[in-house]
């Protein structure tokens, strides 16, 4: 490690950016095409523009390869590109007939014995195809690399401990960054390896939890209800977030029609939805409201008995179509003994959509969305190099891009009180 200070300087973007790449299973290819476009607006053979990465569930693999190719941003975009653009449903789950008809008998003979001829199954697929690729594909020793040259300052995976029931995020970065802790989560120094990014992927139920130390770990969006928390731990005051949800609402029935009950397919589906997109939602909306009350005070900083609060700038990515239309059309992708257990549980229609967009690993879909992330940035290339610039955000906010957000606050924010957000809060 000695002897590689090589500081790249990452001119003319601003050191103080940080990259949140949440959960969103095959959702997440949308991220890849965000950042292949975010490569294209920066110099020829220019280092990762974010010094501090945070990613949880399918984001942490995306992190991690940012991360340990930090040194040119264009090679791990290429990198992300080829393994999402090529993606079939046996890379990450066995999906063979046999493995699943084993799996739900499994299932099924647990539930009829109560578990009393054998261990009851851990999940309802195993993902352990996805390990290999990444043991594979992934060199995590280039990630201490990427921090010794001075392309990273720190990349955090977060994961939920089953025993804790706490949100620890596992951070390797600069030796000075110090360990944190809060009320249900924890910032953990490491060195990462697979068994980090497996857990923190580890979705309840669907895929099978981790052992790391003495305690097992799972999807990280569980109790994570600060996602936004490890980056500004890690040094982070502007934030770049790639989220993967924009659908809109489900029209609702007339008063005439029939409301029929939400299949298992559909419950699943809302259940993810819930465990991967609302803690982020609801952590924007309180950076919003902090940002207003920093925004007050001299210097955008708040001095108080306990550490300052300083304003954090967020610039919002999200897919401008709803994704769960898209997948809808590469349903016929996947492999027959899935779509039987998807239609199993009724997911194979248009109420069930929601779990297909996040379990449908074939390339069909996730080029489209690669291509879609691409599409989104290009148009906002120019508020996208301006945050990359160090170019303040002007609204009261200091969030842009997350439509829920402008619906609800800009009419408010401008006029908001402190006393109403002290009586509010």
């Amino acid at each position: 490690m000695a002897g590689k200070q090589v500081v790249i300087d990452p001119a003319p973007v601003q050191r103080d950016i940080g990259l949140v790449l949440p959960g969103g299973g095959a959702r997440c290819a949308y991220q890849v095409g965000v950042l292949k476009a975010i490569g294209e607006m920066l110099p020829k053979g220019a280092p990762c523009p974010f010094p501090v990465i945070s990613g949880t569930s399918a984001g942490a693999i995306n992190s991690i390869v940012l991360a340990a190719r930090a040194r040119r941003f264009t090679n791990a975009i290429a990198e992300l590109e080829k393994v999402w653009g090529n993606f079939r449903t046996w890379h990450v789950f066995r999906s063979d007939t046999k493995a699943i008809v084993n799996t739900s008998a499994r299932w099924l003979a647990s539930i009829a014995t109560g578990g009393m001829l054998g261990s009851s199954p851990r999940s309802l697929l195993d993902n352990e195809p996805l390990r290999q690729l990444l043991t594979h594909r992934l060199k995590l020793a280039n990630v201490q690399d990427s921090i010794d040259r001075g392309c990273l300052d720190a990349i955090a995976v977060t994961a939920a401990g089953y025993g804790s029931a706490k949100s620890v995020s596992f951070y390797q970065g600069r030796p000075e960054l110090e360990p944190w802790k809060r009320v249900r989560r924890r910032g953990v120094p490491t060195s990462l390896r697979i068994d980090h990014l497996m857990a923190s992927i580890a979705a309840p139920l669907i895929f099978p939890g981790v052992q790391i130390g003495r305690e097992y770990f799972g999807d990280g969006a569980m109790r994570q209800a600060t996602p936004l928390s490890p980056a500004v731990h890690l040094g982070a005051r502007r934030i770049l977030v790639i989220g993967v949800r924009n659908e809109e609402s489900d029209p609702e029935p007339g008063p005439e029609d029939p409301v029929p009950y939400p299949s298992l397919g559909r419950v699943a589906g809302y259940m993810l939805d819930a465990l991967l997109m609302d803690g982020l939602s609801a952590d924007l909306e309180r950076l919003a409201r902090l940002n207003h009350v920093v925004n007050e005070q001299p210097g955008r900083v708040l001095h108080g008995q306990f550490e300052s609060l300083r304003s954090i700038d967020a610039l919002i990515m999200y897919p401008s179509q709803d994704v769960r239309e898209i997948a809808l059309r590469y349903v016929h992708e996947m492999p027959r003994a899935v779509r039987i257990m998807m239609r199993a549980l009724g997911a194979l229609n248009y109420g069930g959509r929601q779990l297909v967009s996040y379990l449908l690993f074939e390339a069909g879909y996730t080029r489209e969305l690669i291509r879609l992330g691409y599409s989104d940035a290009m148009a906002r290339r120019a508020q996208l190099r301006d945050f990359l610039s160090g170019v303040p955000l002007d609204v009261p906010s200091g969030i842009v891009g997350w439509r829920d957000l402008s619906d609800e606050y800009s009419q408010r924010l401008p006029t908001l009180k402190l006393e109403d957000i002290a009586e509010d809060g």
